[in-house]
């Protein structure tokens, strides 16, 4: 059993918490707590003077053995990341590693059996629209081989555009496609790794629907972990815990360890059903953000690489200088199909209430309402590759993943 402790330091500090339990991995020197808020800290076995037991705690559920039939099991597909990272203590570096018996070590195991695959060792930054066909290959995998959910250790600087590439890739799904990482390590005190995968794995287990979401801390504490639409979120922090939030939009369920709830916060979602996924992603696509002073020549360039696709970042409700018309001009007569999203992130973009927006419709333009630019990324990498070129500008605007809503939510502005 875990027990509740009562640390007293030396120098006369005292700490309560959780007494987290040695494993393989441990330094046998270092006597670890988990705190009330979510943290852990830990002490030199020299450093404390008394250590008083103040009760035991229930363990987390232990993961049982996978049925012979299957249709219970969740698959961990493992893409490297800060989840499944260590700290070099030498260096001062964050190195990716496959291991993933670390982590399940100390959350104490899973509630659901789960089967392991590795796909692949790379930061997130290194991740490209190649191996989201990887990716996609392998969560279609899974579910073939009869996974009730996938969940999928990424690292978190781009997965949110992975996310979304999975929330075009699979139109229909036995079960939810749920991206999981981490912003400390896991062999840190403040590590978020433990509580995100098992709400992960809650999520992949429980919930009703059946699309690719995002789950990570809602807040800073270990309160609450969010779960995120695919084609809704996005990385708003380069370190906090609670980094991810959805935009224009709300959280589709949240998970509460304290209760082991999972609560699903809209009836509107794509339900379990049936296996409807494609693997390709055209990486003949660029993003691009508009700029004051921005020079013409980095659109026209983007014609010399052979680029097919363009979602350009404009300013408030799509815009872009008037310097830059003629290179977007000659995009479109090129053929390339160029979307235009808002930097602005929160509202949505419409070309008719200004000229500018206007010139931009009558070269073909297509505008993206209320959609991330990195989901619009993703979409249009995704829509290349599999439809005809004369039917991406529909597609673009027609939702598939919640990416576009009807109207905008003003409540979710001021949200965060």
């Amino acid at each position: 059993m875990y027990r509740r402790v009562r640390v007293t330091l030396d120098n006369g500090d005292v700490f309560e918490g959780v007494l987290i339990p040695p494993t393989q991995f441990s330094d046998p020197d270092i006597v670890v707590l988990k705190l009330k808020n979510g943290y852990n800290v830990g002490f030199k076995k020299g450093r404390i003077k008394e250590l008083v037991e103040l009760g035991e705690v229930a363990p987390p559920p232990t993961a049982q053995p996978a049925p012979s039939g299957g249709g219970e099991r969740i698959w961990l597909l493992a893409t490297g990341g800060t989840i499944l990272s260590r700290v070099d203590y030498v260096t001062g570096g964050v190195y990716p590693t496959l291991s993933v018996d670390y982590l399940i070590e100390i959350l104490g195991g899973l509630e659901a059996p789960i089967e392991v695959e590795e796909v692949t060792a790379k930061f997130s930054e290194d991740m490209t629209p190649g191996l989201w066909s990887l990716v996609a290959a392998r969560i279609g995998e899974a579910f073939q081989r009869g996974a009730r959910g996938v969940v999928v250790m990424h690292g978190t600087d781009t997965m949110h555009y992975t996310a979304a590439a999975m929330a075009f890739a699979f139109r229909r799904a036995p079960g939810p496609v749920v991206f999981v990482g981490a912003q400390r390590s896991s062999d840190r005190p403040s590590t978020d790794a433990v509580l995100n995968l098992k709400a992960a794995v809650a999520a992949a287990a429980r919930a009703p629907f059946a699309e690719s979401v995002v789950a990570m801390h809602k807040s800073s504490s270990d309160s609450a972990v969010a779960i995120h639409r695919g084609a809704r979120v996005r990385k708003m922090h380069t370190s906090r815990r609670d980094a991810f939030q959805s935009v224009n939009a709300a959280p589709i369920a949240e998970y509460y360890p304290d209760k082991d709830v999972l609560q699903i916060n809209t009836a509107d979602y794509k339900e379990r059903g049936g296996l409807e996924y494609t693997t390709k992603f055209d990486e003949a696509v660029a993003l691009v953000k508009f700029y004051p002073g921005m020079h013409p020549r980095l659109l026209e360039a983007l014609l010399e690489i052979g680029v097919r696709g363009v979602v350009i970042e404009g300013t408030g409700f799509g815009h872009v200088g008037e310097y830059l018309l003629p290179a977007v001009k000659k995009l479109t007569d090129a053929g390339v199909v160029v979307a235009v999203a808002s930097q602005t992130l929160f509202g949505r973009v419409n070309l008719y209430v200004y000229r500018r927006g206007r010139e931009l419709l009558s070269m073909g333009v297509v505008p993206l309402e209320d959609m991330l630019p990195e989901a619009a990324y993703a979409k249009m990498s995704w829509a290349l590759a599999n439809f005809k070129k004369e039917e991406v500008a529909r597609v673009l605007t027609t939702p598939v993943a919640y990416e576009i809503s009807p109207r905008s939510d003003p409540t979710a502005f001021g949200a965060l």
